[in-house]
């Protein structure tokens, strides 16, 4: 495998994050252009003599929807976005963990602040036995590593400050912003598939009319494009989880100068990564490790399989951490 420096490797994850976080809104716009084509070609009556080109009568349904729905979808966004640090610590059932209860947590991610000069984050315990951890928040008043109670336990000083750098180093970088926002984006799309199926279920059972025939078309249309948007902003939200990943293993490198350490500690969390309060796919994707994982390596279509995994491989992380 070729050398790749801990700089460029942080370049190129800056750079691939970012332009994946920015296709998030271009294809939101995208979509509602294509609802308003479908919608044109569909709904208009075939017989009519129509000498305006379908593009620009769709584009004058564009500019009277847009201002709607993506103002819906920017209040949407917003609310989701402040609720979501309470909704993930409640999705995973973190609880706060004070100083006089572990001294030892507290030091190493004291230490690590203070070489790092950044503030001290909150830190969280899951009473489970399993080997995990996330970093979360979206601001210094919120900004917190939570660690399993098996994580603590299991790993040595220099493994468990490997862990504790990665998640330091997701703080420092935004990554949890980053994510988050990704996350909020999956679940507009995944809510306005919901929608689109409700009402599609609603138009069919009401009476058979040439409106009702109308409506139907219409929830169709609006069902095909928010699975589509919802299928494509998944897979973007994935390869932003991915590519951080390797980031925060490259920072926690740097951060600690001890990359084996991070690399003995994946060893053991990939034995046993589960969190039986997690049950989301969308939360799953903060942990160092995915804690609902299943082993995938013989799986028939092991190579797409990756395009769907929020985590990148471990042994291609820990093959990585061991060229520093």
């Amino acid at each position: 495998m070729q050398y790749v420096g801990l700089h460029t490797q942080q370049a190129r994850n800056n750079f691939k994050s970012g332009l994946l976080l920015c296709l998030f809104p271009c294809l939101v716009v995208l979509l509602i252009f294509l609802f308003s084509v479908l919608l044109v070609l569909f709904t208009e009556n075939p017989d009519a003599e129509e000498s305006t080109p379908l593009v620009d009568r769709a584009l004058v349904l564009v500019r009277h929807l847009a201002p709607y729905l993506l103002g819906g979808v920017a209040l949407w966004f917003l609310i989701a976005y402040f609720a979501n640090t309470a909704i993930i610590r409640s999705a995973t059932g973190a609880r706060s963990l004070e100083r006089k209860d572990n001294k030892r947590v507290y030091n190493l991610v004291e230490n690590l602040c203070m070489s790092q000069g950044m503030p001290m984050p909150k830190i969280d315990v899951i009473e489970d036995d399993s080997l995990n951890a996330y970093a979360g928040g979206i601001n210094k008043k919120t900004y917190t590593v939570t660690l399993s109670r098996g994580i603590i336990n299991k790993l040595n000083d220099e493994e468990l400050e490997a862990v504790i750098a990665h998640e330091l180093s997701h703080i420092r970088n935004r990554d949890v912003r980053l994510l988050i926002v990704s996350i909020v984006f999956v679940g507009i799309f995944a809510m306005l598939t919901e929608i689109a199926v409700r009402s599609l279920r609603f138009t069919a059972v009401g009476r058979k009319s040439k409106d009702n025939k109308g409506a139907i078309i219409v929830v169709l249309v609006a069902l095909v494009v928010a699975v589509v948007g919802y299928f494509f902003a998944t897979l973007m939200r994935f390869a932003i989880s991915r590519s951080r990943e390797y980031m925060a293993d490259a920072g926690a490198a740097a951060m600690t100068r001890r990359p084996q350490a991070l690399a003995s500690a994946l060893r053991k969390i990939s034995q046993d990564p589960a969190i039986e309060a997690v049950t989301r796919d969308d939360v799953a994707q903060l942990f160092i490790e995915h804690p609902r994982h299943r082993k995938t390596d013989k799986q028939l279509f092991s190579g797409l399989s990756g395009l769907f995994a929020t985590h990148p491989p471990i042994k291609k992380r820990i093959a990585i951490l061991e060229q520093f």
